[in-house]
Protein backbone atom coordinates (compact mmCIF):
# COMPACT_ATOMS: atom_id res chain seq x y z
CA UNK A 1 0.00 0.00 0.00
CA UNK A 2 1.41 3.39 -0.97
CA UNK A 3 -0.66 5.44 1.47
CA UNK A 4 -0.27 5.48 5.23
CA UNK A 5 -2.23 7.11 8.01
CA UNK A 6 -1.37 7.76 11.63
CA UNK A 7 -4.77 8.26 13.29
CA UNK A 8 -8.51 8.00 12.75
CA UNK A 9 -8.84 11.55 11.41
CA UNK A 10 -6.22 10.87 8.73
CA UNK A 11 -8.05 7.65 7.86
CA UNK A 12 -11.37 9.46 7.37
CA UNK A 13 -9.70 12.17 5.31
CA UNK A 14 -8.19 9.50 3.11
CA UNK A 15 -11.61 7.96 2.53
CA UNK A 16 -13.19 11.31 1.70
CA UNK A 17 -10.38 12.06 -0.72
CA UNK A 18 -11.09 8.79 -2.52
CA UNK A 19 -14.79 9.75 -2.64
CA UNK A 20 -14.03 13.05 -4.39
CA UNK A 21 -12.92 11.11 -7.44
CA UNK A 22 -16.47 9.85 -8.03
CA UNK A 23 -18.64 11.55 -10.61
CA UNK A 24 -20.98 14.15 -9.14
CA UNK A 25 -23.46 13.43 -11.92
CA UNK A 26 -24.19 9.92 -10.66
CA UNK A 27 -27.51 9.31 -8.91
CA UNK A 28 -28.56 12.94 -9.22
CA UNK A 29 -31.65 12.44 -7.07
CA UNK A 30 -29.51 11.18 -4.17
CA UNK A 31 -26.78 13.79 -4.31
CA UNK A 32 -28.26 15.69 -1.36
CA UNK A 33 -28.34 12.56 0.78
CA UNK A 34 -24.77 11.75 -0.09
CA UNK A 35 -23.64 15.33 0.50
CA UNK A 36 -25.29 15.36 3.92
CA UNK A 37 -23.52 12.10 4.77
CA UNK A 38 -20.17 13.57 3.73
CA UNK A 39 -20.78 16.59 5.95
CA UNK A 40 -21.62 14.20 8.80
CA UNK A 41 -18.37 12.28 8.29
CA UNK A 42 -16.51 15.55 8.68
CA UNK A 43 -18.00 16.09 12.15
CA UNK A 44 -17.43 12.58 13.50
CA UNK A 45 -14.52 10.37 14.41
CA UNK A 46 -13.87 6.66 14.47
CA UNK A 47 -15.00 5.08 17.75
CA UNK A 48 -12.41 3.69 20.13
CA UNK A 49 -12.37 1.70 23.36
CA UNK A 50 -13.02 4.86 25.39
CA UNK A 51 -16.52 5.00 23.87
CA UNK A 52 -19.01 3.03 25.96
CA UNK A 53 -20.59 1.31 22.96
CA UNK A 54 -17.17 0.19 21.67
CA UNK A 55 -15.24 -0.49 24.86
CA UNK A 56 -14.85 -4.21 24.13
CA UNK A 57 -14.08 -3.83 20.43
CA UNK A 58 -10.81 -2.32 19.27
CA UNK A 59 -11.06 -1.24 15.61
CA UNK A 60 -7.84 0.79 15.60
CA UNK A 61 -6.33 -1.65 13.05
CA UNK A 62 -8.72 -0.11 10.52
CA UNK A 63 -6.72 3.11 10.55
CA UNK A 64 -3.77 1.19 9.13
CA UNK A 65 -5.80 -0.32 6.28
CA UNK A 66 -5.89 2.38 3.61
CA UNK A 67 -7.99 0.29 1.27
CA UNK A 68 -9.51 2.26 -1.63
CA UNK A 69 -13.13 1.76 -2.73
CA UNK A 70 -13.55 -1.33 -4.89
CA UNK A 71 -13.70 -0.91 -8.64
CA UNK A 72 -15.92 -2.82 -11.04
CA UNK A 73 -13.65 -5.42 -12.58
CA UNK A 74 -15.35 -8.74 -11.87
CA UNK A 75 -14.87 -11.56 -14.34
CA UNK A 76 -16.71 -14.10 -12.24
CA UNK A 77 -18.77 -16.75 -13.99
CA UNK A 78 -21.76 -18.56 -12.59
CA UNK A 79 -19.57 -21.59 -11.97
CA UNK A 80 -17.52 -19.46 -9.57
CA UNK A 81 -20.53 -18.68 -7.35
CA UNK A 82 -22.61 -21.81 -7.82
CA UNK A 83 -21.64 -23.13 -4.37
CA UNK A 84 -23.17 -20.04 -2.78
CA UNK A 85 -26.46 -20.18 -4.66
CA UNK A 86 -29.52 -21.75 -3.06
CA UNK A 87 -31.83 -24.37 -4.47
CA UNK A 88 -35.44 -23.34 -5.10
CA UNK A 89 -34.47 -19.67 -4.92
CA UNK A 90 -35.15 -18.09 -8.28
CA UNK A 91 -34.97 -14.46 -7.15
CA UNK A 92 -31.31 -13.56 -6.69
CA UNK A 93 -29.47 -10.24 -6.74
CA UNK A 94 -25.68 -10.60 -6.90
CA UNK A 95 -23.22 -7.85 -6.01
CA UNK A 96 -19.51 -8.46 -6.56
CA UNK A 97 -17.30 -6.13 -4.51
CA UNK A 98 -20.33 -3.87 -4.07
CA UNK A 99 -21.08 -3.67 -7.81
CA UNK A 100 -24.27 -5.11 -9.21
CA UNK A 101 -23.80 -8.09 -11.52
CA UNK A 102 -26.88 -8.52 -13.74
CA UNK A 103 -25.35 -11.54 -15.51
CA UNK A 104 -25.17 -13.45 -12.23
CA UNK A 105 -28.53 -12.23 -10.93
CA UNK A 106 -31.97 -13.57 -11.67
CA UNK A 107 -35.39 -11.97 -11.18
CA UNK A 108 -38.20 -14.40 -11.92
CA UNK A 109 -41.14 -13.43 -9.70
CA UNK A 110 -43.45 -11.05 -11.52
CA UNK A 111 -45.37 -10.36 -8.29
CA UNK A 112 -42.53 -8.18 -7.04
CA UNK A 113 -43.19 -4.68 -8.27
CA UNK A 114 -39.64 -3.45 -7.77
CA UNK A 115 -36.68 -5.79 -7.44
CA UNK A 116 -33.24 -4.91 -8.67
CA UNK A 117 -30.40 -2.45 -8.45
CA UNK A 118 -30.95 1.05 -7.09
CA UNK A 119 -28.82 2.65 -9.79
CA UNK A 120 -30.97 1.32 -12.63
CA UNK A 121 -34.30 1.91 -10.87
CA UNK A 122 -33.64 5.38 -9.52
CA UNK A 123 -35.00 7.27 -12.53
CA UNK A 124 -38.31 5.38 -12.63
CA UNK A 125 -38.95 5.08 -8.88
CA UNK A 126 -37.21 8.13 -7.44
CA UNK A 127 -40.15 9.25 -5.29
CA UNK A 128 -40.60 5.88 -3.57
CA UNK A 129 -36.89 5.39 -3.03
CA UNK A 130 -36.24 8.85 -1.64
CA UNK A 131 -39.16 8.52 0.80
CA UNK A 132 -37.46 5.53 2.47
CA UNK A 133 -33.74 5.47 1.72
CA UNK A 134 -31.78 6.96 4.59
CA UNK A 135 -34.87 7.43 6.77
CA UNK A 136 -34.27 4.47 9.12
CA UNK A 137 -30.49 4.06 9.30
CA UNK A 138 -29.45 7.44 10.65
CA UNK A 139 -25.91 8.59 9.98
CA UNK A 140 -25.81 11.64 12.25
CA UNK A 141 -24.20 9.70 15.08
CA UNK A 142 -22.78 6.64 13.30
CA UNK A 143 -19.61 7.13 11.29
CA UNK A 144 -19.91 3.84 9.41
CA UNK A 145 -23.48 4.51 8.27
CA UNK A 146 -22.33 7.96 7.18
CA UNK A 147 -19.46 6.50 5.16
CA UNK A 148 -21.74 3.91 3.57
CA UNK A 149 -24.20 6.63 2.55
CA UNK A 150 -21.43 8.84 1.21
CA UNK A 151 -20.25 6.03 -1.08
CA UNK A 152 -23.79 4.98 -2.02
CA UNK A 153 -24.04 3.80 -5.63
CA UNK A 154 -25.33 0.32 -6.33
CA UNK A 155 -27.87 -1.04 -3.87
CA UNK A 156 -30.26 -3.95 -3.53
CA UNK A 157 -33.80 -2.62 -3.79
CA UNK A 158 -36.89 -4.67 -2.89
CA UNK A 159 -40.38 -3.19 -2.76
CA UNK A 160 -43.22 -5.66 -2.21
CA UNK A 161 -46.71 -4.40 -3.16
CA UNK A 162 -49.64 -4.43 -0.76
CA UNK A 163 -51.43 -7.75 -0.25
CA UNK A 164 -48.66 -9.67 -2.02
CA UNK A 165 -47.12 -12.88 -0.72
CA UNK A 166 -43.72 -13.71 -2.22
CA UNK A 167 -43.60 -17.48 -1.90
CA UNK A 168 -39.90 -17.97 -2.63
CA UNK A 169 -37.11 -16.26 -0.71
CA UNK A 170 -35.13 -13.41 -2.24
CA UNK A 171 -31.40 -14.02 -2.05
CA UNK A 172 -29.13 -10.97 -1.80
CA UNK A 173 -25.64 -12.33 -2.42
CA UNK A 174 -22.71 -10.01 -1.68
CA UNK A 175 -19.43 -11.48 -2.92
CA UNK A 176 -15.93 -10.27 -2.04
CA UNK A 177 -13.43 -11.15 -4.75
CA UNK A 178 -10.77 -8.42 -4.56
CA UNK A 179 -8.17 -7.97 -1.87
CA UNK A 180 -7.26 -4.78 -0.01
CA UNK A 181 -10.36 -2.83 -1.07
CA UNK A 182 -13.30 -1.30 0.77
CA UNK A 183 -16.88 -2.10 -0.22
CA UNK A 184 -20.09 -0.36 0.82
CA UNK A 185 -23.08 -2.66 0.18
CA UNK A 186 -26.54 -1.18 0.71
CA UNK A 187 -30.01 -2.73 0.83
CA UNK A 188 -33.47 -1.23 1.06
CA UNK A 189 -36.55 -3.39 1.68
CA UNK A 190 -40.07 -1.91 1.76
CA UNK A 191 -42.86 -4.39 2.49
CA UNK A 192 -46.33 -3.01 1.74
CA UNK A 193 -49.51 -3.49 3.79
CA UNK A 194 -50.56 -7.14 4.23
CA UNK A 195 -47.50 -8.36 2.30
CA UNK A 196 -45.14 -11.21 3.09
CA UNK A 197 -41.54 -11.82 2.01
CA UNK A 198 -38.47 -13.83 3.05
CA UNK A 199 -35.10 -12.14 2.61
CA UNK A 200 -31.66 -13.77 2.71
CA UNK A 201 -28.77 -11.33 3.14
CA UNK A 202 -25.60 -13.30 2.48
CA UNK A 203 -21.95 -12.13 2.66
CA UNK A 204 -19.35 -14.49 1.21
CA UNK A 205 -15.78 -14.45 -0.06
CA UNK A 206 -14.14 -16.11 -3.03
CA UNK A 207 -10.77 -16.30 -1.26
CA UNK A 208 -9.22 -15.75 2.16
CA UNK A 209 -7.97 -12.21 1.51
CA UNK A 210 -8.02 -8.99 3.50
CA UNK A 211 -10.68 -6.38 2.73
CA UNK A 212 -13.24 -4.14 4.44
CA UNK A 213 -17.01 -4.46 4.11
CA UNK A 214 -19.15 -1.63 5.48
CA UNK A 215 -22.79 -2.49 4.89
CA UNK A 216 -26.16 -0.89 5.71
CA UNK A 217 -29.63 -2.45 5.43
CA UNK A 218 -32.94 -0.64 5.92
CA UNK A 219 -36.26 -2.50 6.26
CA UNK A 220 -39.70 -0.94 6.51
CA UNK A 221 -42.78 -3.03 7.33
CA UNK A 222 -46.16 -1.46 6.64
CA UNK A 223 -49.30 -2.45 8.58
CA UNK A 224 -49.84 -6.23 8.81
CA UNK A 225 -46.69 -6.94 6.78
CA UNK A 226 -44.51 -9.98 7.52
CA UNK A 227 -40.78 -10.12 6.85
CA UNK A 228 -38.44 -13.02 7.56
CA UNK A 229 -34.84 -11.82 7.45
CA UNK A 230 -31.97 -14.31 7.45
CA UNK A 231 -28.54 -12.73 7.61
CA UNK A 232 -25.37 -14.78 7.09
CA UNK A 233 -21.87 -13.36 7.45
CA UNK A 234 -19.24 -15.83 6.24
CA UNK A 235 -16.51 -13.45 5.08
CA UNK A 236 -12.82 -14.22 4.84
CA UNK A 237 -11.17 -14.77 8.21
CA UNK A 238 -8.83 -11.88 7.28
CA UNK A 239 -11.61 -9.39 6.55
CA UNK A 240 -13.19 -6.58 8.55
CA UNK A 241 -16.99 -6.53 8.50
CA UNK A 242 -18.96 -3.54 9.81
CA UNK A 243 -22.74 -3.64 9.51
CA UNK A 244 -25.80 -1.62 10.46
CA UNK A 245 -29.40 -2.77 10.04
CA UNK A 246 -32.40 -0.57 10.89
CA UNK A 247 -35.95 -1.97 10.95
CA UNK A 248 -39.22 -0.06 11.40
CA UNK A 249 -42.50 -1.86 12.15
CA UNK A 250 -45.99 -0.40 11.63
CA UNK A 251 -49.26 -1.63 13.20
CA UNK A 252 -49.64 -5.42 13.55
CA UNK A 253 -46.53 -6.17 11.48
CA UNK A 254 -44.19 -9.09 12.18
CA UNK A 255 -40.42 -9.15 11.80
CA UNK A 256 -38.41 -12.35 12.26
CA UNK A 257 -34.63 -12.20 12.14
CA UNK A 258 -31.94 -14.87 12.24
CA UNK A 259 -28.33 -13.72 12.11
CA UNK A 260 -25.41 -16.12 11.78
CA UNK A 261 -21.85 -14.74 12.13
CA UNK A 262 -19.00 -17.04 11.16
CA UNK A 263 -16.32 -15.07 9.33
CA UNK A 264 -14.15 -11.94 9.47
CA UNK A 265 -11.14 -11.14 11.64
CA UNK A 266 -13.09 -8.30 13.23
CA UNK A 267 -16.86 -7.93 12.81
CA UNK A 268 -19.48 -5.64 14.27
CA UNK A 269 -23.24 -5.89 13.67
CA UNK A 270 -25.66 -3.24 14.93
CA UNK A 271 -29.35 -4.13 14.70
CA UNK A 272 -31.91 -1.48 15.62
CA UNK A 273 -35.60 -2.42 15.63
CA UNK A 274 -38.31 0.15 16.27
CA UNK A 275 -41.83 -1.07 16.98
CA UNK A 276 -43.60 2.12 15.91
CA UNK A 277 -47.06 0.57 15.48
CA UNK A 278 -49.41 -1.06 17.96
CA UNK A 279 -49.59 -4.87 18.15
CA UNK A 280 -46.35 -5.30 16.21
CA UNK A 281 -44.04 -8.21 16.95
CA UNK A 282 -40.37 -9.07 16.44
CA UNK A 283 -38.39 -12.26 17.00
CA UNK A 284 -34.60 -12.10 16.84
CA UNK A 285 -32.26 -15.10 16.94
CA UNK A 286 -28.51 -14.90 16.63
CA UNK A 287 -25.56 -17.28 16.46
CA UNK A 288 -21.87 -16.39 16.59
CA UNK A 289 -19.32 -19.16 15.98
CA UNK A 290 -15.70 -17.99 16.05
CA UNK A 291 -12.22 -19.30 16.82
CA UNK A 292 -8.56 -18.39 16.46
CA UNK A 293 -8.09 -14.64 16.98
CA UNK A 294 -11.49 -13.54 15.68
CA UNK A 295 -13.48 -10.79 17.35
CA UNK A 296 -17.24 -10.66 16.78
CA UNK A 297 -19.40 -7.91 18.30
CA UNK A 298 -23.21 -7.86 18.15
CA UNK A 299 -25.16 -4.86 19.41
CA UNK A 300 -28.96 -4.87 19.26
CA UNK A 301 -31.59 -2.34 20.25
CA UNK A 302 -35.31 -3.13 20.39
CA UNK A 303 -37.32 0.05 20.92
CA UNK A 304 -40.94 -0.41 22.04
CA UNK A 305 -42.55 2.86 20.99
CA UNK A 306 -46.25 1.92 20.98
CA UNK A 307 -48.39 -0.27 23.30
CA UNK A 308 -49.36 -3.94 22.99
CA UNK A 309 -46.17 -5.05 21.24
CA UNK A 310 -44.05 -8.15 21.83
CA UNK A 311 -40.40 -9.00 21.26
CA UNK A 312 -38.34 -12.12 21.85
CA UNK A 313 -34.59 -12.38 21.46
CA UNK A 314 -32.12 -15.24 21.82
CA UNK A 315 -28.44 -14.85 21.04
CA UNK A 316 -25.83 -17.62 21.28
CA UNK A 317 -22.05 -17.45 21.05
CA UNK A 318 -19.59 -20.32 20.65
CA UNK A 319 -16.02 -19.16 21.17
CA UNK A 320 -12.79 -21.16 20.80
CA UNK A 321 -9.07 -20.42 20.73
CA UNK A 322 -8.27 -16.87 21.80
CA UNK A 323 -11.36 -15.47 20.08
CA UNK A 324 -13.50 -12.78 21.69
CA UNK A 325 -17.29 -12.45 21.35
CA UNK A 326 -19.30 -9.43 22.46
CA UNK A 327 -23.06 -9.15 22.87
CA UNK A 328 -24.92 -6.05 24.01
CA UNK A 329 -28.69 -6.23 23.80
CA UNK A 330 -30.87 -3.30 24.83
CA UNK A 331 -34.64 -3.35 25.21
CA UNK A 332 -36.26 0.04 25.64
CA UNK A 333 -39.89 0.45 26.68
CA UNK A 334 -41.16 4.01 26.32
CA UNK A 335 -43.76 5.53 28.69
CA UNK A 336 -46.62 5.12 26.21
CA UNK A 337 -45.70 1.50 25.39
CA UNK A 338 -47.99 -0.15 27.95
CA UNK A 339 -48.78 -3.87 27.73
CA UNK A 340 -45.32 -4.61 26.32
CA UNK A 341 -44.21 -8.25 26.50
CA UNK A 342 -40.47 -8.70 25.95
CA UNK A 343 -37.81 -11.30 26.73
CA UNK A 344 -34.10 -11.53 25.99
CA UNK A 345 -31.60 -14.35 26.45
CA UNK A 346 -27.82 -14.42 25.94
CA UNK A 347 -26.22 -17.88 26.11
CA UNK A 348 -22.48 -18.29 25.62
CA UNK A 349 -20.25 -21.34 25.32
CA UNK A 350 -16.48 -21.15 25.89
CA UNK A 351 -14.48 -23.99 24.36
CA UNK A 352 -11.02 -23.03 25.60
CA UNK A 353 -9.45 -21.40 28.63
CA UNK A 354 -8.32 -18.43 26.52
CA UNK A 355 -11.67 -17.74 24.82
CA UNK A 356 -13.54 -14.67 26.03
CA UNK A 357 -17.13 -13.40 26.05
CA UNK A 358 -18.46 -10.04 27.20
CA UNK A 359 -22.25 -10.01 27.39
CA UNK A 360 -24.55 -7.24 28.56
CA UNK A 361 -28.32 -7.66 28.25
CA UNK A 362 -30.10 -4.56 29.49
CA UNK A 363 -33.61 -3.20 30.01
CA UNK A 364 -34.72 0.42 30.02
CA UNK A 365 -38.36 0.46 31.14
CA UNK A 366 -40.34 3.69 31.43
CA UNK A 367 -43.83 2.11 31.54
CA UNK A 368 -45.44 0.37 34.50
CA UNK A 369 -47.77 -2.18 32.86
CA UNK A 370 -45.24 -4.43 31.13
CA UNK A 371 -43.84 -7.95 31.25
CA UNK A 372 -40.10 -7.99 30.58
CA UNK A 373 -37.30 -10.42 31.35
CA UNK A 374 -33.66 -10.91 30.44
CA UNK A 375 -30.77 -13.18 31.34
CA UNK A 376 -27.26 -14.24 30.40
CA UNK A 377 -25.14 -17.36 30.92
CA UNK A 378 -21.45 -17.99 30.19
CA UNK A 379 -19.91 -21.40 30.68
CA UNK A 380 -18.17 -24.44 29.28
CA UNK A 381 -19.54 -27.79 28.17
CA UNK A 382 -21.23 -29.74 30.95
CA UNK A 383 -18.84 -32.45 32.17
CA UNK A 384 -21.76 -34.65 33.23
CA UNK A 385 -23.25 -34.51 29.73
CA UNK A 386 -19.87 -35.41 28.25
CA UNK A 387 -19.53 -38.31 30.70
CA UNK A 388 -23.03 -39.54 29.83
CA UNK A 389 -22.19 -39.66 26.11
CA UNK A 390 -18.86 -41.36 26.84
CA UNK A 391 -20.75 -43.99 28.83
CA UNK A 392 -22.75 -44.68 25.68
CA UNK A 393 -19.59 -45.47 23.71
CA UNK A 394 -18.63 -42.09 22.26
CA UNK A 395 -15.10 -40.74 22.55
CA UNK A 396 -14.57 -37.57 24.55
CA UNK A 397 -13.82 -35.58 21.39
CA UNK A 398 -16.93 -36.85 19.64
CA UNK A 399 -19.03 -36.10 22.70
CA UNK A 400 -17.71 -32.52 22.86
CA UNK A 401 -18.30 -32.03 19.13
CA UNK A 402 -21.84 -33.37 19.36
CA UNK A 403 -22.78 -31.13 22.29
CA UNK A 404 -21.26 -28.08 20.60
CA UNK A 405 -23.11 -28.77 17.37
CA UNK A 406 -26.39 -29.23 19.26
CA UNK A 407 -25.89 -25.86 20.97
CA UNK A 408 -25.58 -24.16 17.56
CA UNK A 409 -28.25 -26.23 15.81
CA UNK A 410 -30.93 -24.78 18.05
CA UNK A 411 -30.62 -21.53 16.06
CA UNK A 412 -29.82 -23.04 12.66
CA UNK A 413 -32.98 -25.17 12.78
CA UNK A 414 -35.10 -22.03 12.87
CA UNK A 415 -34.03 -21.06 9.34
CA UNK A 416 -37.04 -21.66 7.04
CA UNK A 417 -34.99 -22.10 3.83
CA UNK A 418 -33.99 -25.76 3.60
CA UNK A 419 -31.04 -25.37 1.20
CA UNK A 420 -29.48 -22.58 3.28
CA UNK A 421 -30.05 -24.50 6.49
CA UNK A 422 -28.23 -27.50 5.02
CA UNK A 423 -25.28 -25.34 3.97
CA UNK A 424 -24.97 -23.78 7.42
CA UNK A 425 -25.41 -27.12 9.19
CA UNK A 426 -22.45 -28.46 7.22
CA UNK A 427 -20.33 -25.39 7.97
CA UNK A 428 -21.10 -25.60 11.68
CA UNK A 429 -20.50 -29.35 11.71
CA UNK A 430 -17.12 -28.90 9.98
CA UNK A 431 -16.06 -26.23 12.48
CA UNK A 432 -17.17 -28.17 15.54
CA UNK A 433 -15.37 -31.27 14.30
CA UNK A 434 -12.19 -29.23 14.13
CA UNK A 435 -12.42 -28.27 17.81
Amino acid sequence: MSNSVTNSNDYLQYLLKSWSAKSASELTGLNQLRASAIDSVGTQKLPNKHDEEWRFTDISPLTRLTYPPSQQQSRLQFSDIDKFCLQNTTNRLVFVDNHYSPDLSNVADSQIQILGNLHSLMSSHASTIESHLGHYAKFDHDIFTALNTAFLHDSALIIVPAKTCITEPIHLLFIASQQEVSSYPRSLVVSGPDSKVTLIEDYVSINQSSYITNTVTEIRLAAHAQVEHIRVQRDSKQAHHLANCAVSLADSSQYQSICVSLGARISRYNLEVQLTGENSNCTIDGLTLISGQQLSDTHTSIDHVKPNCTSRQQHKCIVDGTAHAVFNGKIKVRPQAQQTNSSQSSRNLLLSNTAKVDTKPQLEIFADDVKCAHGATVGQLDSEEIFYLESRGLSKTTARNLLTYAFAADVINRIPVASLKQQLEQIVLNQTQGI
